[in-house]
């Protein structure tokens, strides 16, 4: 399971933004299941309410690659930055802005339990 989330300022509508990206990508749409978590703030961070979790259940390090493709053009084409966090199977990139290499940056995180040590 993948999980996504934003932090700053527009993330909220962002995190939406990238949903409705995601399910008019054919191949995401096809061969991934995506879901919201909603969980309330922990101690440490700001807040008065809950914090919205994008979720994505995917079969494959193929599905990764495509999301990772796929978020990156959408990156691409927005005006706010918010700070992205994109955890799967225990590994987890951070992204803040956008640049040529995302999708790569993406994929060497999250396929990081697949290399050897």
């Amino acid at each position: 399971m993948m999980r996504i989330s934003m932090v700053g300022h527009g993330a909220d509508e962002e995190l939406r933004s990238l949903r409705s990206w995601l399910l008019e990508t054919p191949e995401i749409r096809t061969h991934a299941r995506i879901s919201w978590q909603t969980s309330e703030p922990g101690p440490a961070e700001m807040g008065a309410g809950a914090v919205e979790t994008l979720q994505l259940i995917t079969d494959n390090f193929w599905q990764i690659a495509t999301f990772s493709l796929s978020y990156a053009a959408w990156r691409n084409t927005r005006h706010r930055s918010p700070r992205v966090t994109i955890e799967y199977n225990g590994n987890s990139v951070t992204i803040e802005g956008s640049d040529d290499e995302t999708a790569e940056r993406i994929i060497q995180a999250l396929a990081n339990e697949d290399r050897p040590s």
